[in-house]
C-alpha cells in the first residue's frame, strides 16, 4: 500500500467517525492509490513485461542478490521459492524501487527502465505490490477501502464531489465478485477474516489494473479453504495480470504453478515445472532437504 493511500485512508477513518449517524461520505481525498505516469500501454512486444539482467546488490559487504537475471511473460503467473536469505523479498524490493541495485539492468516491458524510478512512480507505472500481512483500512468498510484505490481526479474539489460513475460502479462490482467479497460490502474490514483481508487488498491493487502483481507469501496464516479460494482466484487473475508469487506452500505452489523459479544465494539456481525443480539435485541440497 502506497503512503498517500494510507494517509487517505487515516483521514477517511476521521471524517467517518465524525459525521452523523446515518451519513456517508466518499469525497475529500488528496490522494491514493497511483495512476498511469505515461499514456499508453506498457510495451510487451518482445514477449516479456519484466525483464532482470546481471542484477547485483550488497547489504554491509553481504551480496543478497547476485548477478540475477529473470524474465517474466505477459500474463504468466511465475512461482518464486528457496530458503529464507535467497533474496526473494530484496528482488521484489529492487523491482519495485525501495532498493536501488549496486549493478544490472531492470526493464518493465521493453522501454521502461525501472532504475529510472522511484516507488510510488512505479507503483503509478502499473507494478502493484503486495505484502505478507495485510495493510487494509479495518474502520472502514470494504466498500470504501476499494473506492479508495479507484483511478480518479486525486484534487481536493474533484474529490470534495466525488461520485462513482457508472463504468466506476460497474469496475467496482466486477472486483468484488473477483475476490468474493460481494455479499460483505458493508462489513468494516477489521471484521473480516485473515483470508478475506488478504482479498480485499489484491482487490484494492486490481483496482489500478495493474500489469504485474507480485504477491509475497500470500496464504501464509489462511486456512485450507481460504487457501484453495485464493488459488481459484490467482488462477483468474493469470492472463489479464502477470503475477509474481513468492510463496513456501508446496501444495499451494502446485496447484497454480507452470514454471517455478528457485533462488539461492541471490541467484537463479533452477527453472522449469514444480516437479523439475523437486527432482533437481542442487534444489534438492539446498532448500528442499531430501
Amino acid at each position: 500500500m502506497t503512503p498517500d493511500l494510507m494517509e487517505e485512508g487515516a483521514r477517511r477513518y476521521a471524517v467517518r467517525e465524525a459525521a452523523p449517524v446515518g451519513r456517508t461520505e466518499s469525497g475529500g481525498r488528496a490522494a491514493g492509490f497511483s495512476r498511469p505516469m505515461v499514456p499508453g500501454e506498457v510495451d510487451t512486444t518482445h514477449g516479456r513485461i519484466l525483464y532482470t539482467e546481471d542484477v547485483s546488490v550488497s547489504f554491509d559487504g553481504f551480496r543478497a542478490i547476485n548477478k540475477l537475471s529473470l524474465d517474466i511473460a505477459p500474463g504468466e503467473l511465475r512461482c518464486i521459492i528457496g530458503p529464507n536469505g535467497a533474496g526473494k523479498t530484496t528482488m521484489m524490493d529492487i523491482i519495485t524501487g525501495k532498493t536501488k541495485p549496486d549493478a544490472g539492468t531492470v526493464f518493465f516491458g521493453s522501454t521502461i527502465d525501472l532504475l529510472r524510478y522511484k516507488e510510488p512512480q512505479i507503483a503509478q507505472l502499473g507494478i502493484g505490490r503486495k505484502f505478507q500481512k495485510p495493510t487494509v483500512f479495518e474502520q472502514l468498510t470494504v466498500y470504501v477501502n476499494l473506492e479508495l484505490a479507484l483511478k480518479t481526479d486525486k484534487g481536493v474539489k474533484a474529490s470534495m464531489f466525488f461520485r462513482p460513475d457508472s463504468e466506476q460502479s460497474d469496475r467496482l462490482a466486477e472486483v468484488l465478485r473477483t475476490i468474493q467479497l460481494a455479499d460483505s460490502v458493508d462489513r468494516l474490514a477489521g471484521n473480516l477474516s485473515h483470508g478475506q483481508k488478504q482479498w480485499l487488498e489484491i482487490g484494492m491493487l486490481l483496482m489500478q489494473d495493474p500489469k504485474l502483481l507480485l504477491l509475497d507469501e500470500p496464504v501464509a496464516g489462511m486456512t485450507d479453504e481460504e487457501t484453495a479460494r485464493t488459488a481459484e482466484l490467482f488462477l483468474t487473475l493469470k492472463g489479464q495480470h502477470s503475477l509474481l508469487v513468492v510463496e513456501h506452500d508446496m501444495s499451494f505452489i502446485k496447484t497454480i504453478s507452470e514454471k517455478v523459479t528457485v533462488l539461492h544465494e541471490g541467484s537463479v539456481l533452477a527453472e522449469g515445472t514444480l516437479e523439475q525443480v523437486q527432482n533437481d539435485e542442487r534444489v534438492i541440497e539446498v532448500y528442499l532437504g531430501r
